[in-house]
């Protein structure tokens, strides 16, 4: 058989097995508003969308499950998942994921303080002997994870860490910036609660695949189709809609505090 033929039969492999053997693809994620989503039963978010019109144009049935981070990590290492919505990319899980080489967002992460007890901040020193809440199974790096300076208390949800917030048990919280805007409007608590300006890091979201047979060339096909819709007018739409910009590649503003390296994996998203 032809070099070409056997490479053409692999791609369409890759892309229609899940259907041929009446399967779907498995994709967890947690809910990270605006990137993805639940509302009354109905699936939203900029990253989810554009997900899910990437592999209907591939032909690829998907089945979603919405879950706490932690979880959804634990299915991918255990193969009750083949992949991960809005993960961040790091070199220790090269070895068992595939990320295509367009990323679907790019997020921004700050801190948020309670009103009544301000913190304000530009590096990680200024934050000596206060309490960071954060997210279990998110990816910090490891100047933030490693420093001896503060305490980092997880909670089970982001909801959870802003009333944590808001009750005075820890000093700050980090996440997203639109995340967090996003659930200051929602908790109904943008009276109480301040952002910090100072932006920390700027980090990429993925939808990562486990390394199976024949994803490798599905994520290829996925990153192209991908980065095909990022051009096209109903991407700047639905980008336009969650308050994104057109296109991921288009943003360059550099981070401002001493602490220029990831700072939380939603790891996000995404989460």
């Amino acid at each position: 058989m032809p070099l070409i033929t056997q490479l053409i039969a692999l791609l369409v492999f890759a892309c229609l097995s899940f259907a041929a053997r009446g399967e779907k693809l498995r994709i967890v994620t947690e809910p990270w508003a605006p990137y993805v989503y639940e509302d009354n039963g109905k699936s939203l978010g900029l990253d989810y969308e554009t997900t899910a019109i990437v592999f209907k144009r591939l032909g690829i049935d998907v089945e979603w499950q919405f879950l706490p981070w932690k979880r959804c990590l634990s299915m991918l290492e255990s193969g009750q998942a083949d992949g991960a919505l809005d993960i961040f990319h790091s070199d220790e899980r090269d070895a068992t994921l595939l990320y295509p080489s367009e990323p679907l967002s790019e997020v921004q992460f700050v801190m948020f303080y309670a009103n009544e007890r301000p913190h304000p901040f530009r590096t990680l020193e200024d934050l000596r002997g206060l309490t960071i809440g954060t997210s279990p199974g998110y990816l910090y790096s490891k100047d933030f994870s490693d420093s001896t300076l503060f305490a980092r208390e997880p909670a089970p949800t982001h909801e959870a860490n802003f009333g944590k917030l808001v009750r005075g048990r820890i000093d700050l919280l980090i996440t997203d910036r639109r995340v967090g805007q996003h659930l200051l409007d929602e908790l109904g608590i943008r009276d109480k609660i301040t952002e910090n300006p100072t932006v920390i890091s700027q980090q990429s979201q993925f939808l990562a695949v486990r390394r199976n047979a024949g994803m490798d060339l599905l994520v290829q096909r996925f990153g192209a189709e991908l980065k095909r819709f990022k051009r096209e007018p109903a991407y700047a739409e639905l980008s336009a809609r969650y308050g994104a910009e057109p296109s991921v590649s288009m943003k360059a503003e550099k981070t401002t505090a001493a602490t220029e390296k990831t700072v939380e994996q939603q790891e996000s998203g995404a989460q």
